[in-house]
């Protein structure tokens, strides 16, 4: 059953550490190629979707990790899990002290009502989404040599 869960984790994990890295390093590249206002609206609408769905997957993977650190506290890799976990509540406080509050006014945005300092806004939630990359980035690393 502790197989099931370490490999489970491990798949959920990555797969927000994936979505979380195309976002830095894929999407937001094609939206600012974006003619005109497209990119800032497309923006507003990723804003949305994902500032839905993320919240969600942040937890569910803290969750997920801590429910194995716990079944697996005698085992091997046990303190890998722990600081994995650490670093992912490291990630859901850097979410909701600094993301969050950019991503939550950038949601509403459209060309008519968006302020003068939009893009410095957005070039801050970027510096501060790659941190938070690469805080996930390893734990992650961490999750998968713990199975190792």
């Amino acid at each position: 059953m502790l197989n099931a869960l370490e490999a489970f984790t491990v798949v959920i994990v990555g797969l927000m550490v994936g979505v979380e890295f195309s976002v830095a390093f894929v999407v937001n590249r094609i939206l600012d190629a974006l003619p005109e206002d497209s990119g800032q609206l497309g923006r507003s609408h990723g804003g949305r979707m994902l500032g839905a769905v993320m919240p969600v997957w942040y937890i569910a993977s803290l969750a997920l990790v801590a429910v194995w650190a716990v079944a697996g506290w005698h085992h091997p890799g046990a303190g890998l899990v722990v600081t994995a976990g650490g670093l992912l509540i490291l990630s859901v406080i850097m979410s909701v002290l600094l993301l969050v509050p950019i991503n939550d006014r950038g949601k509403t945005w459209t060309p008519e009502n968006r302020p003068t300092d939009w893009k410095e806004q957005m070039n801050r939630w970027e510096r501060y989404h790659y941190v938070r990359v690469a805080v996930i980035i390893a734990a992650f690393a961490l999750l998968a040599a713990a199975l190792v």
